[in-house]
């Protein structure tokens, strides 16, 4: 023990603390699917991932564009005279044509109401990397973001970790879906006032992460005169900007704020193709700002992390082809959109509802009606009985700070078709075998009041005594199934 301090005091602060936030259930269910990742073959009995928001469903289309593009790679024959000029040094500001067309895409998922100025597109190691530049340019350490719950369960690492700054959450409710309203920044800013937190921004997701859901424009327009008011910073982070597959549309706040009489200075993006296009291993960020001081100090900061010239010189070629890119985003927008109705059909089914969404790679899963108790801990519960009894690694609102327990969020684009239906055959029988235990817990219960009521006998049951495995009726369990008896508990109300 007194070997391992002294080893700790030779390292620095942040290679030593605890705040990269690894130790929550988000990154337990992660670790769980590494150590038995599911197989149809190999092994059935597997961890299903469902708690990673990837988007492979149109890699077909990528694919093919490589194919009869090979001249955009330089390392193809095709490509090769290419060669010598991107594998050399390149300015930290990007290749030219990179930057133009990543912000021609950035406007043309806006439905070309915005144009970004290629001059403030600034790279970085994706969404993440973007994140933490922004963060350095904002603030210092001990400053802090107001954020809207549930949020992004890496910003802790994204935001915090080196940065040293903190994060006050801004508790918004299920009884409006999880809307952002006025009043609840006010609370939260007037909280973090009191208690001498000094307050230097609001960081959104726009599409939710984890709610898939966009933003309206009056909410945009409140937050922009919230921040204008405040005289502090806005983040929108809207790296699934491309991933809405129904109405209402995607409204960036660079469209919001063309109309509105704000300080333009207070206003920053955080774009990534990570999500849109399916690329989070190219680790393609970018911070776009409207205050010239933060574009010029993130792109100094942009030299320890940019992206490969040769990744540069590849989309650059891919993005610029408006043939191809329109044929992605509708055929992407289809399928994302067909994937999302067969999950959330499928939980209806069995009486699973989740919150109505239209974007991104996950939905809002409200499994509350299986808690034991309303509580993060009943939810913490519940959440070891589905990764490793039901097998299915979906996150908890815990990690995502939300204040209300049993909320889930399920990734739905990251499998294929076939992974889908033992997925969803896994989450029918728990929920149907609990149901059923339930039932049977109810009826005998019964039948024991009813003997002893007539045996003047007065006794109070608990409603939440843990199901008995010898009343368990037999049933046919999928060949797919861990699971050899519900653990379920009957949920109370």
């Amino acid at each position: 023990m007194e070997f391992t301090r002294k080893n700790r005091q030779l390292l620095s602060r942040i290679a030593t603390n605890d705040r990269h936030g690894e130790n929550s259930p988000y990154f337990d269910g992660w670790k769980a699917y590494d150590s038995s990742p599911f197989h149809p073959i190999h092994n059935p009995d597997g961890v299903i991932q469902m708690g990673l928001a990837e988007n492979p469903l149109s890699f077909d289309l990528i694919e093919r564009w490589i194919r009869e593009n090979p001249d955009a790679s330089i390392c193809t024959a095709e490509g090769l005279d290419k060669f010598k000029h991107i594998a050399i040094y390149q300015d930290y500001h990007g290749l030219r044509e990179f930057r133009e067309a990543v912000a021609k895409f950035m406007g043309r998922v806006g439905g070309n109401r915005v144009t970004f100025d290629p001059n403030r597109i600034v790279m970085s190691g994706g969404a993440t990397g973007a994140n933490e530049t922004v963060i350095f340019c904002l603030a210092d350490p001990g400053d802090a973001f107001l954020v809207p719950s549930p949020y992004y369960a890496g910003f802790a690492r994204d935001l915090r970790w080196r940065t040293g700054v903190e994060i006050v959450p801004v508790h918004c409710k299920s009884s409006n879906n999880f809307r952002i309203t006025r009043a609840a920044l006010e609370e939260a800013y007037e909280k973090a006032q009191r208690s001498n937190i000094n307050i230097k921004g609001v960081i959104i997701t726009n599409p939710s992460n984890p709610l898939g859901t966009v933003l309206d424009k009056e909410t945009l327009r409140s937050i922009v005169s919230f921040v204008t008011d405040k005289n502090i910073h806005l983040v929108s982070d809207e790296i699934y900007a491309a991933t809405v597959f129904s109405s209402p549309r995607f409204i960036s706040v660079a469209e919001v704020m063309q109309d509105m009489d704000c300080n333009r200075d207070l206003i920053h993006i955080v774009y990534s193709l990570s999500k849109d296009m399916g690329f989070p291993g190219f680790r393609v960020g970018i911070v776009y700002s409207f205050n010239d001081d933060v574009t010029n100090s993130a792109r100094k900061m942009s030299s320890f992390g940019l992206v490969s010239s040769q990744t540069q010189f590849l989309l650059a070629s891919m993005l610029s082809d408006d043939e191809f890119v329109g044929n992605f985003l509708r055929e992407s927008s289809k399928r994302l959109a067909k994937r999302h109705h067969v999950f959330t059909k499928g939980l209806e089914e069995v009486g699973i509802s989740t919150i109505k969404s239209n974007a991104g790679l996950f939905f809002w899963m409200d499994m509350r009606q299986l808690l034991k108790e309303q509580t993060t801990k009943a939810e913490t519960e519940l959440w070891r009985v589905i990764i490793n009894k039901v097998k299915l690694n979906v996150s908890p609102g815990s990690s995502f700070q939300c204040s209300e327990p049993g909320w889930f969020r399920v990734c739905f684009a990251n499998m294929d078709d076939e992974t889908v239906e033992v997925a969803l055959d896994r989450i029918r029988e728990f929920v149907l075998q609990g149901k059923e235990e339930n039932k049977l817990e109810a009826d005998k219960s019964q039948a024991q009041a009813q003997r002893w009521r007539k045996q003047n006998l007065r006794l109070s049951f608990s409603s939440s005594r843990l199901y008995d495995e010898s009343l368990m009726s037999p049933h046919m369990i999928s060949p797919h199934s861990p699971i050899p008896h519900s653990p379920l508990v009957r949920a109370r109300t």
